[in-house]
């Protein structure tokens, strides 16, 4: 995926609705590249077919050229036949559009670890290890800004865990030399740092803790949430920071089994694994335009979010972000378009 649909994106379609396990997988990529290849299909020379992907019955085309990959996307009705499928089935094409993930943001405070390390070699050494990230210049109070996908920040987040939960254990059977420096920060280490497995014991009360992509977490709660903590007796509570969310969970009743919030925690990160591979975020820039389009963008999204259940339409003063599967989305994106231009072109002919 990373050399495919992501390096070419204006020449490749996303392919959902392919049948499972009626023929084997290269005998599937095969039936649709010859489906794409065909003139009464609008299609032309294919670069590359990837499928399977990650998600079940979802292929991507690569085209040779971008204006293939547009005649695609105009043909009103897509059926994938062959002999060897039996029947023909109904295919949903749409634009490839990146992962929700496109870039996240944060902030670090390394400067508790300034009694045991030297800030710059750890920096070389993180980004030696997370080359997906990129690091801005470290400031002389241990601040520094990180840019990267959300996985790659949360494995940042895990390896500085395990630094500090390391650090935090050697101290505590005596293994650590004493500090000579001046202004030690050895206390405020040991009181925010909390064990490996994410469990944090609060007057007597555990916590499981779960940080996630903001989007991610937004549409989860809107379709999976409530139920994934009603099965397994959790409450939750959580802090949104631009980009990032993090979930502290707590059981419901003094009695409940602990083993449940870590099987909550696994479930919640089960399903944001899932659909960080599914998700895609559109987005109506609202800026420049008047005020009656504004207004009318916002209508059109309420009266076509109706036809798509299993998106996230969420408003904002400037924009509009619209979260789902990637053909939901483009399909989404394409009607409400559709209803703005009728709109102002009916009005602009009176």
């Amino acid at each position: 995926m990373a050399t495919g649909p992501t390096a070419k994106s204006e020449k490749t379609i996303v392919v959902s609705g392919i049948p499972d396990g009626v023929v084997k997988d290269d005998i599937m990529a095969d039936i649709l590249m010859i489906h794409f290849q065909k003139a009464k299909n609008w299609g032309g020379d294919v670069e590359d077919v990837v499928y399977p992907t990650t998600i079940k019955g979802v292929a991507y085309i690569i085209f040779e050229d971008q204006e293939v990959a547009e005649n695609v996307l105009k043909k009103d009705e897509h059926k994938l036949e062959d002999k060897r499928l039996g029947r023909y089935f109904p295919l949903k094409i749409s634009l490839y559009t990146e992962h929700i993930f496109t870039c996240v943001s944060s902030v670090l405070d390394l400067s508790i670890f300034g009694d045991k390390y030297i800030l710059e070699d750890l920096v070389k050494e993180l980004q030696k290890h997370i080359t997906d990230l990129s690091f801005s210049p470290l400031q002389s109070n241990g601040l520094i800004s990180v840019q990267g996908s959300f996985p790659a920040i949360k494995s940042l987040k895990d390896n500085l865990l395990l630094r500090a939960n390391s650090l935090s254990w050697k101290d505590k059977r005596g293994e650590s030399k004493p500090d000579q420096r001046p202004n030690s920060r050895t206390q405020k280490h040991r009181l925010s740092m909390g064990p490996s497995n994410n469990v944090v014991h609060n007057l007597g009360k555990e916590e499981q803790v779960v940080v996630l992509d903001t989007d991610i977490y937004y549409y989860m709660k809107q379709f999976l949430y409530k139920e994934s903590l009603a099965k397994y007796s959790v409450v939750s509570r959580e802090v949104t920071d631009g980009e990032v969310t993090t979930i502290y969970l707590e059981n419901s009743r003094a009695s409940s089994d602990p083993r449940e919030l870590e099987r909550a925690k696994e479930r919640i990160e089960d399903f944001s694994a899932k659909l960080h591979c599914s998700l895609r975020k559109e987005r109506f820039s609202l800026d420049g335009n008047t005020k009656s389009k504004r207004q009318k963008y916002k209508q059109a999204c309420e009266m076509v979010k109706a036809k798509f259940p299993k998106v996230l339409v969420i408003p904002y003063d400037t924009h509009v972000d619209v979260i789902g599967s990637s053909s939901d989305t483009y399909e989404f994106t394409q009607e409400v378009n559709r209803l703005v231009k009728a709109h102002f072109q009916k009005r602009f002919r009176r």
